[in-house]
C-alpha cells in the first residue's frame, strides 16, 4: 500500500448510498448472509459457528430475512446442493457435531454453488433471473445488454467516429433511441468512461435521470439508483425529476434516493485511477475500501468485525494484482483471514 494526501472536499461515491439505505446497513447484512452461506457450504463449520449464525440471525428481521434469502439460493441450486440444505432444521440452524460426510458435503456444495448458479431450476427462474443474489450471475437487465464485461475485465469501444468508451468492470450498456436530433444509450449497471467529440449531442441514460454531451469526456457510475457523473473535461448537462446541471470539468454530481445533488470538486487522479490500472483510496473507511475492491475480484471480501470497519485507509492497488490487497489490509489492520471456497474471503 502506497501513501497519499487526501483530496479536498471529496464527495461521497455512488456506492454509497443504495435506494437510501447506506452501505454499511443493507448491503453489510447481504454480505454477511453470503459468507454464512459459504461458510456452511464449505463444510469446515464447527458447534461454535452455528451457535454464531443463531445470535447473528436473532440480531434484526433483516438478518432473519436475508438468510432466509441465502435458503431460497440453496433450493434453486437444485439436488447437488440438497446434502447441505437437507441438515438444516426448520428454524435455519445447521446441526452443530462435525460428521465424517462434512469434507464431502463441501465438495459438493462448492460445485451446486459453482454450477447451479448457472443453471437454476425452473421454477425460480423469474425471481433469482431479475433478483440475482448476492451478484452471482448478471441479472436479466445485464444479460440483454448491446455490451457487458465481467468481474475484472475491462474493454474500448467505438460507437461511431466520434464517440468512444472504457468500460469498467462488471459493466453492462445498452444502446437506445435517443430523442429527436441526438444519439444515445443507457448505462445499465457499472462505470464507463465515454469520450464525445461532435456537435449533435449524446444522452446517457442511467436510472431516472440522464447526461447529455456534445464535445466532452466523463465518466459515468451507476450503482443500483444511484449515478455519478464526473466530468474530465469540457461541460456535461445532468438532468433528474425536471432539474438540470452543468458539470464543469474537474467536478461531479450525484442523484438518486435524494434527487438531484449539489455539484462538487472531485479528485480526478482518483475517480480516474481505474482508467490506469489502479484503485486509490484516500482516506476512506476499511469498509468502503472492501466494498470497492469486491468490484475487481472473483468472490467477495466479507468484513466480519465491525471495529475494524470504519478504520481509515489510505492506499493504492494494482488492478493487475488485486488479490494483494487482501493481504495489505490483513496486515495493516491485524485482521485475521479465512479463505472459503468460491473466492469468498472472511477478515475478523
Amino acid at each position: 500500500m502506497r501513501g497519499l494526501a487526501p483530496p479536498p472536499d471529496s464527495p461521497p461515491l455512488a456506492g454509497e448510498e443504495r435506494e437510501g439505505v447506506s452501505s454499511g446497513g443493507a448491503q453489510a447484512v447481504t454480505d454477511e448472509a453470503t459468507a454464512w452461506v459459504m461458510l456452511l457450504l464449505s463444510g469446515d463449520a464447527t458447534t461454535e459457528d452455528v451457535e454464531a449464525l443463531q445470535r447473528w440471525r436473532q440480531q434484526s428481521p433483516a438478518h432473519a430475512r436475508a438468510f432466509a434469502e441465502a435458503k431460497l439460493l440453496w433450493d434453486a441450486l437444485g439436488p447437488a446442493a440438497s446434502d447441505v440444505a437437507g441438515r438444516m432444521d426448520h428454524s435455519g440452524q445447521l446441526p452443530g457435531a462435525r460428521g465424517p460426510t462434512r469434507a464431502s458435503a463441501g465438495h459438493t456444495g462448492r460445485r451446486a454453488l459453482i454450477g447451479g448458479a448457472l443453471a437454476a431450476s425452473v421454477a425460480a427462474a423469474g425471481y433469482l433471473g431479475s433478483k440475482p443474489p448476492f451478484r452471482l450471475w448478471p441479472s436479466i437487465e445485464e444479460m440483454r445488454a448491446s455490451y457487458r464485461t465481467g468481474t475484472g475485465e475491462q474493454r474500448q469501444l467505438a460507437l461511431s467516429d466520434d464517440v468512444s468508451l472504457i468500460l469498467n468492470t462488471q459493466t453492462s450498456v445498452g444502446i437506445r433511441p435517443a430523442p429527436e436530433g441526438s444519439r444515445g444509450m443507457e448505462l445499465i449497471a457499472g462505470e464507463a468512461a465515454i469520450t464525445t467529440k461532435s456537435a449533435v449531442p449524446f444522452v446517457v441514460l442511467a436510472a431516472d435521470g440522464h447526461a447529455t454531451s456534445t464535445i466532452a469526456r466523463f465518466d459515468m457510475r451507476r450503482d443500483g439508483t444511484t449515478v455519478r457523473v464526473t466530468c474530465l473535461d469540457g461541460t456535461v448537462d445532468v438532468a433528474r425529476d425536471g432539474r438540470s446541471v452543468t458539470v464543469p470539468a474537474g467536478h461531479c454530481v450525484i442523484y438518486g434516493a435524494r434527487g438531484l445533488r449539489e455539484v462538487t470538486p472531485i479528485d480526478l487522479s482518483v475517480a480516474t485511477a481505474w482508467q490506469q490500472g489502479q484503485l486509490v483510496f484516500r482516506h476512506e473507511s476499511l469498509a468502503r475500501v472492501i466494498e470497492e475492491v469486491n468490484r475487481y475480484r472473483p468472490g467477495r471480501i466479507v468484513l466480519l468485525n465491525e471495529k475494524l470497519a470504519e478504520r481509515d485507509v489510505v492506499a493504492t492497488f494494482h488492478l493487475s494484482r488485486i488479490d494483494d490487497a487482501v493481504e495489505h489490509l490483513a496486515r495493516a489492520f491485524g485482521a485475521r483471514v479465512r479463505s472459503l471456497p468460491g473466492g469468498l474471503v472472511l477478515l475478523s
